[in-house]
């Protein structure tokens, strides 16, 4: 075998070349494709290239905009296309963690479940992905339903909004920081082991992402950021949730850096068009963090 020095390499570089060679941890997304790359898999995917992990994508569902509108158009893939997926990442490849996204129906919901339980993985996160159809209330009540049994007594973390967190904890939408508490409280009572809310809207002059462990709450209070362009933020958080739990930090550390990351991207947003905009995934990188 060659020495470091017969190899070429500066000696004062190896550590350098160490680090290099190690291989990334490999990271699964089980999400919705976004044809205008700012959310779902494709939003997770870069996160994933950002945190310094490998992704690896099982898509569940195509999402298309009309050009005029934005009116989204929604196809689920079938049960029997995602069913064949799975097995590519396992047990074909292994993955250290997996985030799963929009799952648009209750029986794509109980597949991805049941077969996450199977292989007993070790960092599952779930952003539980809801539509609202208007006056907070989702458009497909049996999906949080079928969530709630087959995805969050195997979590480690789920990642919801402020109207996904009232579906699930069966309360209404929260509206202060000790509605939150209460929200996480129910939550957790499903069997998730942390619960992280994300309250970007109810606030006038700030975002709270609020974490609980099953014992306390960590509270991060950022000004809100002045932009219209969140498009992705949601998929991103907790993409970067899982790739930092992949790579071994506690689920506290991985709240932090996300909210870290998302803040940044935020910062750094920018239109695609005049309907919509994403975070810059970039953003946290181009501050040497």
């Amino acid at each position: 075998m060659l020495s470091v020095s017969e190899a070429g390499i500066d000696p004062v570089q190896r550590d350098e070349h160490e680090e290099l060679t190690v291989e990334p941890k490999k990271v699964l997304t089980i999400a919705g494709s976004d044809c205008s790359g700012g959310a779902g898999i494709q939003a997770d995917l870069k996160t994933f290239q950002e945190r310094d992990v490998y992704g690896m994508s099982v898509v569940t569902v195509l999402v298309a905009m009309q050009p005029e509108t934005w009116h989204h158009i929604v196809m689920p893939v079938p049960v029997d296309d995602i069913r064949a997926q799975l097995p590519t990442v396992f047990p074909g490849i292994g993955a250290a963690a997996v985030k799963t996204g929009m799952l648009p129906t209750a029986g794509i919901i109980e597949l991805v479940g049941s077969f996450l339980k199977d292989k007993k993985v070790e960092h599952l996160v779930v952003d539980p992905v809801m539509v609202c159809k208007g006056a907070g209330q989702p458009l497909f009540p049996e999906n949080t339903a079928a969530m709630i049994k087959h995805l969050l007594p195997i979590a480690e973390v789920v990642t919801p909004n402020t109207f996904e967190a009232a579906q699930l904890s069966g309360m209404d939408e929260p509206e202060t920081l000790e509605d939150l508490k209460e929200n996480a409280l129910h939550i957790q009572a499903h069997g998730t082991k942390n619960v992280i809310i994300k309250a970007a809207r109810i606030f006038p002059d700030k975002a709270v992402n609020l974490l609980y462990d099953g014992k306390e709450f960590t509270i991060v209070e950022k000004p809100k950021v002045n932009t219209a362009w969140t498009h992705g933020a949601g998929c991103s958080f907790s993409a970067c949730v899982t790739a930092e739990l992949a790579k071994g930090a506690s689920v506290k550390e991985a709240f932090l850096t996300a909210t870290e990351f998302v803040f940044a991207g935020l910062e750094r947003s920018f239109p695609l068009n005049q309907f919509v905009g994403p975070i810059y995934h970039k953003a946290l990188a181009k501050q040497g963090k």
